[in-house]
């Protein structure tokens, strides 16, 4: 993976250790998807998502998919632009393009990519963060849930169960979820499935494969919680995902 700036392909399931950079950093998935994991969660960008790391923060990577990535590196000096924070943003038709030059091309008049690279900053700075973020949490109880949760997405348990499985109360790790993780107990397990249900679908899966595998009891109840969160239907994502491969 280039990591200073730059493209390459890379395949499915390679991942980056944890690692840190004195400048901010830009990965950008051409085709395939990402994930960014710091202590605070995990951030999921498919195709048409970038990811921003700002400078110093202890991140890794995990790519799904034969991924086409594109790496910016942002000088400390313009970090302040952007996010404080690990964050996921939309990319506009715009955007995507001056991702692809910047990466693709070499710098023929000086100045070039510092003012195509002045293109991406503007972009991003106009466009609300889209984040496919998770969050984890510090307590040991809901870390035990959660990690049951991770082991197997489509676990059909209810919040109930999975409290008697790890000695905690319902209404303990409801309060929990809310105060340690700023959702409800549903709301972080249908972004995990999410989360799974990008990864199967950049895979090759049928969009009902995925939705009974991540747990969904019908394809169309799978449909309507992945457009709610990525904003697209998964037969969408899925033909937009061949297109970008071909």
């Amino acid at each position: 993976m280039p990591t200073q700036g730059g493209a390459g392909w890379l395949p499915h399931g390679f991942r980056l250790d944890t690692h840190t950079h004195t400048d901010g950093q830009l990965v950008y998935a051409a085709a395939g998807a990402l994930a960014t994991t710091t202590a605070r969660g995990t951030w999921v960008a498919p195709y048409n998502r970038v990811t921003w790391t700002p400078p110093g923060f202890a991140h890794s990577h995990r790519f799904y998919g034969r991924t086409d990535v594109r790496v910016i590196a942002v000088p400390a000096a313009l970090c302040d632009a952007l996010a404080p924070h690990p964050s996921v943003f939309r990319v506009s038709p715009l955007l995507r393009e001056a991702l692809l030059a910047l990466t693709d091309r070499p710098e023929v008049r000086p100045g070039a990519h510092e003012r195509l690279r002045a293109v991406v900053l503007d972009e991003l700075t106009e466009t609300a963060e889209h984040s496919l973020h998770l969050p984890e949490p510090r307590d040991p109880r809901l870390r035990a849930v959660t990690g049951l949760l991770h082991a197997d997405p489509g676990r059909a348990a209810t919040l109930a169960g999975l409290g008697r499985a790890v000695g905690a109360g319902e209404r303990t790790l409801s309060r929990l979820f809310h105060t340690e993780l700023g959702m409800s107990f549903h709301r972080w397990r249908t972004i995990l499935r999410v989360h799974h249900a990008l990864v199967h679908l950049t895979d090759g899966r049928s969009v009902t494969d995925t939705a009974m595998e991540c747990g969904w009891s019908n394809p169309s109840s799978f449909i309507e919680a992945f457009t709610e969160v990525v904003g697209q239907t998964p037969g969408r994502y899925r033909a937009e995902l061949r297109g970008r491969r071909t």
